[in-house]
């Protein structure tokens, strides 16, 4: 069961009833370059690291509520809260699609001594 959503380039689906995935395939993205010019790489991997900086200092009310399951080549967060992952779908398209957002986010994660793990 497919549900397309509005969160490009993200997209949220129903892998079975009540089960939601929000994915985000990784390389190819316009701010890949930016994340290697920023000393990481651009996988699902970096992608969980930025879920996880959201969630912690901007979303509190989100943590707990998402399981992450990246790979390599792609970002996923699952989650029986549709909700939750809209909401940080919404949050996460606007990291993969401006390069300033970006920038602030590892420049959080520099400031508070988060670390990568790609």
């Amino acid at each position: 069961m497919w549900d397309a959503s509005p969160m490009k380039p993200l997209t949220l689906m129903e892998t079975d009833p009540g089960e939601f995935s929000l994915l985000l395939d990784t390389g190819g993205l316009a701010v890949d370059d930016l994340i290697q010019e920023l000393g990481h790489e651009p996988n699902g991997y970096f992608w969980e690291g930025i879920a996880e900086l959201i969630v912690a200092n901007e979303a509190p009310e989100l943590d707990g509520r998402v399981d992450y399951d990246p790979e390599a080549g792609m970002f996923c967060a699952r989650s029986q809260d549709r909700a939750a992952l809209e909401d940080l779908g919404a949050r996460m398209s606007v990291a993969a699609t401006d390069p300033g957002r970006l920038r602030e986010l590892v420049a959080l994660a520099v400031a508070t001594g988060f670390e990568f793990d790609d």
